[in-house]
């Protein structure tokens, strides 16, 4: 068969747009950015721009293509992130995905009780140790709001417990710059300083443009801050179809790259070669309920489309997978995270986000909603390992061994390789009678029981000199 000893290796892939029409969405942007331009009110910003070139008119700016072009080459294609002490973890490049939970969630659905309640500090600890214990989430968010911490602190004490509670790189978002700094602060400590952290960050800042073409004074600071200190930053803005976008998906699609790429112009004058992130939340308006659609199959293709489009600039990309607009851990909430997931590691949609806990349009946090979808993840990343191709694979020897009529189970062929199908605690395949002898546990039993049981996971505590230490930058927060 002039086989060979090298394995033949297939990645599963998805492309949603084809480049004719790739090349019409950056034409239509560049269109949108040189001629319909972004309101900007904050003063320095609109110094720099002007500066380099763009038409500035009271608060309205009009960037000409070949800055946003220049922008786009200046920017890494590669971001590496580190876990919380310095360990290199993420590789965000060309069409890797790695998936994370979400951010600011209001509500917490307690997995023991199933009551629905404001998501305070202690759900933040276990939101963020119950994600550093599932292996299949490679970064982590601030998942909630705490409700019962003073509003002007909130963000960093949420990111205060999730450096405590979870080793992974943190995503974050806060309300201003004296945010970041603080979070920023923190990170170093946790890391062993700015050399350490600028050879791998182990923090990445998640901000966002105001759909349609809008930026607030506090975003702008925020953009530049991380530019200076090249911390990561996801510019992300959240058109809606028919809302805050065009009802069209080319329409949302071009906007949206308009408004994060507008964020990368303003980023890289400021600090050419900072690391940026494109992306945007694209989805649509349920006319029916007016709704900000987190399960909408639209949502998943819009994203799969800006995944492409990121590799096409060959910028990092901040995708969206694993959310629901259901209420509880029901069929409707597996349906849509399992499509969402699929479509994001087949599209190859970088960091990936949402994946765990974003239910009810992206206002309830869940343990168990974590743990499902955690594992869909595994089973995805199962399938995205293909089927390799091999002499070993073909197992032509082993089939002409056997021959016909004959079993596998206990040929050394097959105890080489069993142990390569995946295997779920929560999802069973046991006939009807096994199934009743082993408890008749419904799926939802199996689920809070798996997710209690990962909620007694704790990351590596921090010493007592580095807690004394945060206890000391938080007394100075402002």
């Amino acid at each position: 068969m002039g086989m060979t000893t090298d394995e033949l290796y297939f990645k599963p892939r998805l492309q949603v747009i084809n480049d004719a029409q790739m090349a019409q969405i950056h034409a239509a942007t560049l269109d949108v950015l040189e001629r319909t331009g972004i309101k900007i009110t904050h003063p320095k910003a609109l110094e720099i721009l002007a500066g380099a070139g763009a038409r500035v008119s009271g608060d309205r700016v009009k960037i000409p293509g070949w800055l946003v072009e220049d922008a786009i080459r200046k920017a890494p294609s590669r971001i590496v992130l580190a876990k919380r002490a310095g360990e290199r973890s993420v590789f965000l490049e060309r069409d890797k995905s790695f998936f994370g939970p979400s951010l600011d969630c209001v509500d917490y659905m307690d997995p023991k009780t199933h009551q629905r309640a404001r998501f305070v500090s202690d759900n933040v600890k276990a939101t963020a140790a119950l994600c550093d214990a599932l292996p299949n989430f490679q970064w982590c968010m601030t998942i909630g709001m705490a409700d019962d911490v003073p509003a002007d602190i909130a963000d960093r004490v949420i990111a205060r417990k999730v450096f405590e509670n979870c080793e992974k790189p943190l995503v974050f978002c806060c309300k201003d710059t004296n945010s970041v700094k603080d979070t920023y602060e923190m990170a170093l400590l946790l890391c062993g300083g700015k050399e350490a952290f600028d050879e791998a960050p182990t923090i990445v800042h998640y901000s966002e443009p105001i759909s349609p073409l809008v930026y607030f004074d506090p975003a702008i600071d925020k953009v530049m801050y991380c530019a200076e200190n090249r911390i990561p930053l996801i510019n992300f803005p959240a058109p809606q179809c028919c809302g805050s976008s065009p009802s069209t998906f080319a329409g949302a699609l071009v906007q949206a790259s308009a408004e994060s790429l507008s964020g990368l112009v303003v980023h890289q004058l400021v600090q050419p070669g900072a690391p940026f992130i494109y992306g945007a939340f694209t989805t649509i308006m349920d006319m029916r309920s007016t709704i900000f659609s987190y399960g909408a199959v639209e949502m998943s293709l819009m994203t799969a489309a800006m995944a492409q489009m990121a590799q096409r600039y060959q910028l990092p990309f901040f995708g969206t997978a694993g959310a629901t607009d259901a209420k509880f851990c029901d069929a409707q909430a597996g349906a849509e995270a399992a499509l969402q997931i699929l479509s994001a590691a087949t599209a190859g949609s970088g960091l990936v986000h949402d994946c765990s806990s974003w239910m009810d349009h992206g206002s309830v946090a869940s343990p168990e909603f974590m743990v499902l979808v955690h594992d869909i993840v595994d089973s995805v990343n199962h399938y995205m390992q293909g089927i390799p191709v091999t002499e070993e694979t073909l197992a032509l020897d082993v089939i002409h061994r056997v021959g016909p009529g004959g079993h596998y189970l206990q040929d050394p062929h097959t105890l080489k390789h069993f142990k390569k199908i995946k295997y779920s605690e929560i999802f069973e395949r046991m006939v009807y009678d096994q199934w009743k002898s082993a408890g008749a546990k419904t799926f939802e039993q199996r689920l809070q029981a798996a997710t209690l049981k990962k909620m007694a996971h704790r990351p590596d505590p921090l010493s007592a000199d580095t807690i004394k230490t945060l206890d000391e930058m938080q007394a100075s927060w402002k």
